[in-house]
């Protein structure tokens, strides 16, 4: 992995949990919980793709498509499980 790729899968990453967050809108600490879970599924998926030996979209050494995808799955994942509410009786 050089570090222009590294550099530009952060970069695509952020801007994902970033519009993720413009869409669903919330506090900044949803924010900053977005961008983390975009972080991690992005670098999971790409860990994945590499592992499996698949490339789509790959953008040099960055497998870009699986890991958009995971991103995209991790992101979803995120909000669902950051809708449950616990009460007390």
């Amino acid at each position: 992995m050089t570090l222009p790729a590294l550099l530009f899968g952060i970069l695509l990453s952020s801007a994902y949990g970033t519009a993720f967050h413009f869409w669903k809108g919330g506090s900044l600490r949803r924010l900053f919980i977005y961008v983390i879970l975009a972080w991690v599924g992005f670098w999971l998926g790409h860990l994945i793709a590499e592992m499996a030996g698949w490339h789509f979209a790959a953008v040099g050494p960055l497998n870009a498509g699986l890991a958009t995808l995971g991103s995209v799955i991790l992101l979803f994942v995120g909000e669902w499980l950051g809708r449950v509410e616990i009460t007390r009786n």
